[in-house]
């Protein structure tokens, strides 16, 4: 039987505040939050999608934006818009149309996805407006350079994490993406294992750099060798205390030392 994981012939030792994670192989890092300044984005299409419910639905708006997390001039970084998939979006806007309407559960879920797929159309290519965090390209170009894979796993789609690594010309350096396109969303530990199975490595051999509890439980349920959280802009971390060690900037992840 062919092995689910191959085992390379380098691996190195990261360091990270103090913190040495040994043989390690593959980096897997979440997207929105973690490498990418995406909050403005996510709070826009937020807004848009519960203004353009509400559309259809006077009187949601302000239970909608509530629901995920968001404000004119607020974002939750563990809310439903910050840490959930589009299908949980969807999922909980459809709930509240439901509820407010007495409509069907299906004719909830189709405003629902109708309203979305508008706004989505309506804004400009999520790649454009949700930067790099400073710094962040230089980390992944040194980490690729030292013989590490690399990929993104996030609750975005996967055509979206692509429009994102090509946007921001990551593609030499990611040797695979992964999104959320079904019903098994963080923090499943499946999608992290599928994850590993595509890069070929065992997830031992991994570290996940996240900015959710969802990415930590994830990672800690397929026994990966090592979870960073990383939280940029929110000096409160507690929501990520089940980390191995916390980072604010990704240049915090250094290469202690890697065997070829």
């Amino acid at each position: 039987m062919k092995e689910k994981y191959k085992s390379k012939a380098n691996t190195c030792r990261i360091r990270c505040k103090g913190r040495l994670f040994a043989q390690i192989e593959a980096i897997i890092l979440d997207k929105d939050g973690t490498i990418a300044d995406s909050e403005d984005f996510l709070r826009q299409l937020a807004i848009y999608r519960a203004k353009l419910i509400d559309a259809k639905i006077p009187g949601i708006y302000q239970s909608l934006l509530k629901a995920f997390g968001v404000g004119e001039n607020y974002f939750n970084p563990t809310g439903l818009m910050a840490v959930g998939s589009n299908r949980e979006n969807q999922i909980v806007a459809a709930g509240l149309i439901a509820a407010a309407t007495g409509k069907s559960w299906f004719d909830a879920l189709t405003i629902a996805a109708s309203c979305f797929q508008e706004a989505e159309k309506a804004l400009p290519k999520r790649g454009y407006i949700s930067p790099l965090f400073a710094g962040s390209l230089a980390v992944i170009q040194q980490l690729a350079a030292k013989g590490l894979k690399l990929a993104i796993l996030s609750a975005d789609t996967t055509e979206n994490v692509k429009d994102f690594v090509e946007t921001h010309q990551l593609t030499p350096y990611i040797d695979s993406i992964m999104g959320v396109d079904g019903n098994i969303s963080k923090p499943d530990p499946r999608l992290y294992l599928a994850v590993c199975e595509q890069l070929g490595v065992k997830p031992e051999n991994t570290i996940m750099v996240g900015d959710s509890p969802g990415d930590i439980a994830m990672a800690r349920k397929a026994n990966a060798g090592g979870v960073i959280g990383i939280c940029w802009k929110f000096p409160d971390t507690s929501h990520l205390q089940q980390a191995d060690v916390v980072i604010r900037h990704l240049a915090e992840i250094q290469i202690d030392n890697c065997d070829w």
